[in-house]
């Protein structure tokens, strides 16, 4: 079996013939007459051993060289003889084999430098492009090899690595392994192998340089096939390498999130989890790549234009309908919608109007329905937290009339039960955060080498921001200058010994340390926002 869980493939176009080198012959010789022939057979075996060479200069330009020359060979004789293989059937099986050979390297990945300055990696894109689609997939597998993550087993070799890659980048190997990918088919099973060895092979050059996974989005269809490939109905291996490989290209990089939502990407993603809003996946590796759709979508929910998109689309209805249903996706939905609603008010409003409120809140109140398949570790309290920031959404984004008034008549209804449920996770965090506080004050900070910040980033680890999320909700129900609501909250405050000012105190935090990743002008709003719950309380 290769990497890929494929079968490994028999070349098509090489026979058995073609590598035999007369072995059995000297075996039926040395066992003539009933006898055997110890001194030919322990010749036999020698023979038969690999000769391990130590793998240095001299070694890598005797192999290229002879790869060099098979290839130069094959090519000639094509030239010569277009119409007839037979006449160049014999040095594709050689190249074939100088190729085999070439993976070795993938011992001495220090040599690549080597291997780029003796011109090598212009002729091995060059295979990318050849005739016989066997060949083309021997070079596919030997750029996997020689760029496979266990080749690089220390940062040693990282230079030696990013210098392989970029010439392969600047050979148009990118390019051409997109445009060979293409032409296979996913019927013939050598071929699919084929294709989940493309995808490793990206994969593998994306966690090298990842520049990779915007340059080869730019520059070749791969986008436009791992789209066309998660929409079919039918699910397969390669399938779920696609789902895979596009959240790979989205994540960290708003130029691709943007880039496929312009090709309508939103919309294809939405197509392709919407076959799971009724049924479960079938296996493990269907869970998997469902989930792997859903990073995706969630990755493109991320530039404000796509939220628009999501909206257009009746993201929000398929997300609600998927949670109603309680199946596998229930989890991601939440997840999808925190990241639609966050800083979009029309996705907020819609939410609103197509009954998200009826949905979401049982499960604010603890009622998660996770399957048994689902029932990952931590996740009903990952859900959680999705569903607090997905409440702090809603009330920032719908700022007045009916749909505010929905909104906050949910923290009304059953004797604020829900205002109850608040303060119960407000303890719960808040605890968290003194506990991880006190642990902190006890270090020598100095020592650790950690400053404001640090400290801040490890509060905020074990549950700050969704504290301070709650306190924001808190002051949105405290500002709605609702009497019962506000009687409810000083009641509560003084049954867990605290006051308005340990609220406060979190809002303080939360407001000084507000980062500008949206752009000064939102800083400014948002600090303003969280100010007049401070004055408020």
């Amino acid at each position: 079996m290769d990497v890929a869980g494929h079968p490994t493939k028999r070349k098509r176009g090489f026979s058995d013939n073609d590598y035999d080198d007369g072995d059995e012959v000297s075996v039926s010789a040395a066992t003539e007459n009933g006898g055997v022939d110890l001194s030919l057979l322990e010749a036999l075996e020698k023979s038969q051993q690999n000769v391990v060479e130590t793998l240095d200069l001299k070694t890598l330009k005797k192999l290229v060289l002879a790869f060099e020359r098979r290839l130069k060979d094959n090519t000639a004789a094509r030239l010569k003889y277009p119409d007839q293989p037979e006449k160049f059937a014999d040095s594709e099986v050689e190249l074939h084999e100088e190729i085999e050979k070439l993976k070795i390297l993938a011992g001495g990945p220090e040599l690549y430098p080597d291997l780029v300055s003796l011109g090598t990696v212009a002729s091995i894109t060059q295979l990318l492009n050849h005739d016989n689609t066997d060949i083309a997939i021997d070079a596919v597998s030997l750029i996997q090899d020689l760029t496979d993550a266990d080749v690089f087993d220390g940062e040693d070799n990282d230079e030696a690595a990013t210098v392989f890659v970029d010439a392969l980048i600047e050979n148009n190997g990118l390019e051409l392994l997109i445009q060979n990918m293409s032409r296979l088919s996913e019927t013939d099973p050598d071929e699919s192998a084929a294709i989940f060895s493309t995808l490793t092979t990206i994969e593998n050059l994306v966690e090298i340089k990842p520049a990779v996974a915007e340059l080869v989005c730019e520059r070749t269809k791969l986008m436009k096939w791992l789209v066309s490939k998660i929409k079919s109905r039918e699910f397969d291996s390669n399938k779920q390498y696609a789902s895979e490989m596009l959240a790979i290209l989205l994540q960290n990089s708003p130029v691709n999130q943007k880039r496929l939502g312009q090709m309508n990407g939103v919309d294809a993603v939405l197509q392709a989890v919407a076959m799971y809003k009724s049924r479960d996946p079938k296996t493990v590796d269907e869970e998997e790549m469902v989930e792997n759709l859903f990073d995706c979508l969630c990755c493109l929910l991320m530039p404000l234009e796509n939220k628009e998109k999501f909206v257009n689309a009746e993201g929000v209805e398929l997300m609600v309908i998927i949670m109603n249903q309680k199946k596998f996706c229930y989890g991601s939905a939440i997840k999808a919608l925190d990241y639609a609603l966050t800083n979009y008010p029309p996705a907020c409003e819609r939410f609103v109007d197509v009954l998200g409120l009826k949905t979401a809140f049982p499960a604010f109140m603890g009622k998660i329905p996770l399957s048994k398949k689902n029932k990952k570790k931590g996740l009903k309290e990952e859900l959680e937290e999705r569903l607090i920031s997905l409440i702090a959404s809603l009330f920032g984004g719908i700022l007045r009339g009916s749909r505010r008034e929905r909104l906050l008549s949910k923290f009304v209804e059953n004797e604020c039960e829900k205002i109850d449920r608040l303060m119960e996770l407000y303890m719960r965090y808040s605890n968290r955060v003194k506990a991880e506080t006190e642990r902190l004050n006890s270090l020598d900070l100095d020592d650790l080498e950690m400053d404001e910040e640090e400290i801040y980033i490890r509060k905020m680890e074990v549950g700050l921001y969704t504290l301070q999320l709650i306190a924001v909700i808190l002051g949105h129900l405290w500002t709605s200058e609702n009497s019962r609501m506000r009687a409810r909250i000083e009641l509560l405050l003084k049954q867990n010994k605290l006051s308005k000012k340990d609220v406060k105190d979190v809002l303080q935090e939360y407001h000084d340390n507000v980062g500008d990743l949206e752009g000064p002008d939102e800083k400014e709003r948002a600090q303003s926002k969280i100010q007049k719950f401070i004055s408020a309380f």
